[in-house]
């Protein structure tokens, strides 16, 4: 049993440290740091299983839809309803 438990432990932290991203990922190198380049992505029609759409933005708008939809979520999930009267959860 101890010898599963200390493989299990072992694993588990290498799994942990081969996914931790280290410093010089968080820095675009190359020609991929160019925020004025267009990236476009197809995108699923929500409402249907076979329509897609081609949508093209530039790296920075992609960034700045994605760090938007972030705080949207965020806020949604701490959001908290308060009762001042029952019946109230």
């Amino acid at each position: 049993m101890w010898k599963a438990l200390s493989v299990g432990l072992v694993l588990g932290a290498t799994a942990a440290l081969a996914q931790a991203p280290s410093a010089t990922d968080a820095e675009p190198r190359g020609p991929d740091n160019d925020p004025n380049q267009i990236i476009c992505e197809n995108q699923t029609e929500i409402g249907s299983r076979l329509s897609r759409r081609r949508v093209c933005r530039t790296r920075r708008e992609w960034e700045e839809l994605r760090l938007e939809t972030r705080k949207t979520t965020e806020r949604v999930q701490s959001f908290k309803i308060t009762c001042e009267r029952p019946p109230c959860g």
